[in-house]
């Protein structure tokens, strides 16, 4: 097999090599913190050899569980939020076919979401699509407590159980949830649902590798064998022990934070692919929600090209000149398909005629480069052989791991995320939860 590939060389023009090279102690340094668990936040260090500490036996579980609501069920609604959500929809969207939903013949059941937002229309349509439909649920809560999730699954629980019947109910749901505690936890173990445990070592946004992101994935047809595969050798490949230059992980932590000092204080994920544009969201979460903390962190953004080089593109080539680029490239599509010629040429394009439509696609993406590079816009390049569970799998622990080696190097702790319970306490606040009396009184003589 191949592996994903790290290109630096068109951010040289801004920091140089030998800026990158003298950051080689301070990486190694922030690895072996993540080894040796004593750094801030070293609760959550549960995902660092993830990969490699799966058992055939937990994947068989896994792929079992994923059959039975593959049997039952035509839709089945994964419910969470964040970590519990982006993952997932990552990986089916890179690797399912982009109009699954129009095949008559189905081998897979549709996988819908839930829980990832407090959409009063979204749940209305979805109970309403629900309705004529053998569904299943995947409710996914460390606590179970989460209001989005929370609320979307009491909903459809009760749609399902009326659906079906109490008992057969709790044949489609599977609790993804703590070990021994927990609101989601009593439930399971109350109504006798089939579970699986989200690892208190491994947070959110780290946790597609776990049973979270595995048994919707694999509910959706996806090798998830192939997907953790992938990860293995990507954990491997950034060991410890790995020299610093042939440490994609390392190199890449290094690269950012030196451009974050020269000033580029934004980085925007690129691809020109379509297919994974849920690839850039988890991202997102990924290293927004692990590096802004203490008035630090680069702002992560995302784009589609070439579709947003007709809205955004104009801001990347001529805005302010605080951002950089990480380009996820596409080797090889996995289907052909030739432009035709035409007698006519109105649109001017048979100059084209036989190409693949990948060769201008690539030409786009090249063109884009160096018109962003000349531009002054640095530019990361991430090229994947295909787009493929195995290639995904890499991808995705190559960030993991990037992500805790740069965060050490900023000096914030990678691994909490503080800021997200500000909005919780003034919406409950504002609803009037119970234990919330002081807050409402205080945001009431706000408003």
């Amino acid at each position: 097999m191949k592996n994903i590939s790290l290109n630096i060389d068109k951010v040289l023009g801004t920091v140089s090599k030998k800026q990158i090279l003298d950051q080689e102690t301070k990486a190694n340094n922030c690895i072996a913190t993540l080894h040796n668990g004593d750094g801030k936040g070293n609760d959550f260090l549960g995902w660092l050899h993830l990969p490699s500490s799966i058992t055939d036996e937990e994947l068989t579980d896994i792929e079992n569980t994923a059959n039975i609501l593959r049997e039952k069920c035509e839709v089945v609604v994964a419910v969470g939020i964040g970590g519990s959500y982006l993952g997932t929809k990552a990986v089916v969207d890179a690797l399912n076919n982009s109009f699954d939903f129009l095949l008559k013949e189905r081998k897979n059941p549709i996988l819908l979401y839930a829980g990832q937002n407090i959409g009063e229309d979204y749940l209305y349509e979805l109970t309403e699509i629900l309705k004529d439909k053998q569904f299943g649920i995947i409710n996914i809560s460390k606590s179970g407590t989460t209001t989005e999730p929370a609320l979307a699954f009491r909903i459809l629980k009760k749609q399902l159980e009326d659906a079906v019947g109490k008992e057969e109910a709790k044949t489609r749901i599977v609790a993804i949830t703590d070990k021994s505690k927990g609101a989601l936890r009593t439930l399971a173990t109350k109504e006798g649902y089939k579970t699986f445990i989200i690892p208190d070592n491994v947070g959110g946004r780290f946790s597609v590798l776990t049973p979270v992101g595995l048994l919707p994935i694999a509910v959706a047809g996806i090798s998830i064998r192939e997907l953790v595969a992938g990860a293995v050798s990507m954990e491997k490949k950034t060991g410890i022990e790995v020299p610093f230059e042939e440490n994609l992980s390392a190199v890449y932590a290094a690269v950012r934070n030196e451009l974050y000092k020269s000033g580029k204080s934004i980085e925007i994920l690129a691809n020109f692919h379509p297919k994974l544009h849920y690839i850039g969201e988890w991202w997102k979460q990924l290293y927004g929600e692990s590096e802004g903390k203490d008035n630090k962190g680069i702002f992560p953004a995302a784009v589609d090209l070439t579709t947003d080089l007709h809205s955004m593109g104009q801001w990347i080539q001529e805005g302010e000149r605080t951002i950089f680029e990480t380009v996820i490239s596409i080797e090889s599509p996995d289907h052909r398909v030739e432009i035709p010629a035409d007698d006519a040429d109105l649109d001017g394009l048979n100059f084209l005629a036989g190409k693949r439509v990948d060769e201008v696609n690539k030409m786009a993406e090249l063109g884009t480069q160096l018109a962003h590079v000349d531009g002054g816009v640095p530019n990361i390049k991430i090229t994947l052989p295909a787009v493929n569970a195995y290639y995904i799998g890499q991808l995705f622990y190559f960030f993991e791991k990037a992500c805790g080696i740069s965060g050490y190097m900023l000096g914030v702790n990678p691994f909490d995320q503080p800021g997200v319970e500000a909005y919780k306490k003034n919406m409950f606040a504002l609803l009037n939860k119970p234990g919330y009396e002081k807050e409402s009184e205080a945001i009431k003589a706000k408003l």
